[in-house]
């Protein structure tokens, strides 16, 4: 069976959470990677978390990024599994810092 992989990106992303995915997981989906930069001079703080339904589940918080580095969420072969209607959601400390892409492999199964 074909794997339908996926790329999202998000930019300058602020103060305010960012759909990284863009809309609800349809089915359900596979994270492979999400990396996070800073683009500011200064070191951000971000979180990642997932939302099913009304309720928040953070996958890192508060986690310091440096100027100019990077933070790889999901490493080492290692996949976090999305039901049909979950949102992956970043933010930032700090306005218009934080770019993000995220692999993902669409419609593992329906």
């Amino acid at each position: 069976m074909a794997q339908n992989f996926r790329n999202y990106l998000t930019r300058n992303t602020g103060t305010s959470a960012v759909d990284a995915l863009g809309g609800a997981a349809n089915s359900y989906d596979t994270l492979i990677s999400v990396r996070m930069a800073n683009v500011t001079t200064s070191t951000i703080a971000v979180d990642v978390y997932l939302r099913r339904s009304s309720a928040n589940y953070y996958l890192i918080k508060n986690a310091p990024i440096v100027s100019g580095g990077s933070l790889e969420l999901i490493d080492g072969g290692s996949k976090i599994v999305l039901a049909s209607g979950d949102q992956l959601y970043v933010q930032s400390d700090t306005a218009s810092s934080l770019d993000t892409v995220v692999g993902a492999v669409d419609a593992i199964s329906t």
